[in-house]
């Protein structure tokens, strides 16, 4: 059984992007996300790749990850059914400590980016970048399932505390 253990942040200054390597333009739509957390989702990249993921919760910051290599004609069919959609840039970093990624959100979530870290386990030893801002580990709404259902452009105001736009 795969699991994945991750932790999230919002993005808070450009500092990451002399440690970013190539974007890569990908497209996730949902077809089915619950409010216990159990979600799928089809991704389709660029580059003509794409996956199907289940996911759902397991014991703390840790979830159940399923994916499934699927064609990119069966993605394409995907995203048009799948009722919930968005847009971003994904990069991989160039650092130690966990496999970090940095999400630039386009469309309604714009000007949204965050920052993720893959980690061996809950307690793995983490230095948090000064690029970093508040920590959104664990805070549903913050999830991609959840912006793909109601982005960030649609939030009440106070849905916004912390977040400060890409500089």
């Amino acid at each position: 059984m795969a699991l994945e253990i991750e932790r999230r942040f919002l993005v808070t200054d450009s500092g990451w992007r002399g440690e970013a390597g190539p974007p890569q333009m990908l497209r996730q739509g949902y077809l089915s996300a619950s409010p216990e957390g159990f979600t799928v989702r089809m991704r389709l990249r660029a580059d003509g790749m794409a996956w199907l993921t289940l996911k759902t919760p397991a014991a703390g910051i840790a979830r159940h990850e399923f994916e499934y290599n699927i064609p990119a004609e069966d993605a394409e069919e995907l995203w048009k059914l799948a009722p919930h959609r968005l847009v971003k840039t994904r990069y991989a970093l160039q650092r130690g400590g966990g496999d970090w990624i940095v999400d630039c959100f386009e469309g309604d979530n714009s000007p949204l980016i965050l920052a993720e870290v893959e980690l061996e386990s809950p307690d793995s030893p983490l230095i948090i970048p000064d690029w970093c801002g508040v920590e959104i580990t664990g805070n549903q709404r913050w999830s991609n399932a959840a912006l793909a259902n109601k982005p960030l452009s649609t939030w009440p105001q106070e849905w916004l505390e912390g977040f400060r736009p890409k500089t």
